[in-house]
């Protein structure tokens, strides 16, 4: 089964589009990782949110020790407020089967 991953990161004041921006650049190579079934920005006017799907955790391990991810950190360093608080979430399917899981 895949891995969910929710990356929560909190932009300075007025920072939002600067951490839009670095995904934006980053983004592109994350989908063509192996492994990579979803990596999806959404924000709201407080924070910034990573919705991921992963087809292994093992896939998950090298995103996050590769390339890609040392370019975000590099592009976030001066725009967000601390470290980015990422869940690994077990998914628990419910209901409608196209409704009530991430796939």
């Amino acid at each position: 089964m895949s891995v969910v991953v929710v990356a929560v990161l909190t932009p300075l004041d007025g920072h939002i589009q600067n951490v839009v921006d670095a995904f934006a650049t980053v983004s592109p190579k994350v989908h063509d990782e192996a492994g990579c079934e979803l990596y999806a920005l959404h924000h709201d006017a407080d924070q910034v949110i990573m919705i991921e799907r992963w087809t292994s955790e093992a896939d998950l391990a090298a995103h996050a020790a590769g390339a890609a991810i040392t370019d975000l950190n590099a592009l976030l360093a001066d725009h967000v407020a601390g470290a980015s608080d990422v869940s690994v979430l077990e998914n628990v399917p419910l209901g409608d089967t196209n409704k009530g899981t991430i796939q």
